[in-house]
């Protein structure tokens, strides 16, 4: 089975870091539910940084792409970039005033979050 570009109509791609902290919890999950209101797909940044053709593939074809990182290491912005992505939009959640480890994943939380990525790929908080 071949790798293939799973992009039909270049999609508006998100990326969460996803790391193992609240902050980290709140990126993936304010990802998804920016996902499943239709903002954009989220896809994998573990197949980014693997270089999995066809991730890398569908990512290049994007509308745009979306990063959002819990903490200020920025790993899913560095994932990107060291895969050689330049144009995204970057959500970083300590600038919005979330701290690693003070951080419980509220709905309030999420539903912020989520206008965030939303706004980003509608062009208004592109870093």
């Amino acid at each position: 089975m071949s790798a293939s570009c799973a992009c039909g109509g270049a999609p508006n791609l998100l990326f969460a870091c996803s790391g193992a902290a609240d902050v980290g919890e709140l990126a993936d999950q304010s990802v998804r539910l920016a996902s499943k209101n239709g903002v954009g797909k989220m896809f994998c940044l573990a197949g980014v940084g693997g270089r999995v053709s066809g991730i890398i593939k569908s990512t290049e074809a994007a509308a745009k792409i979306v990063a959002v990182d819990g903490c200020p290491l920025n790993c899913a912005r560095k994932t990107l970039e060291e895969a050689g992505f330049t144009n995204f939009a970057h959500i970083q959640l300590g600038e919005l005033g979330f701290a690693k480890g003070q951080t419980p994943v509220t709905r309030q939380a999420l539903e912020g979050v989520a206008d965030k990525i939303k706004a980003a790929v509608q062009g208004s908080e592109l870093s």
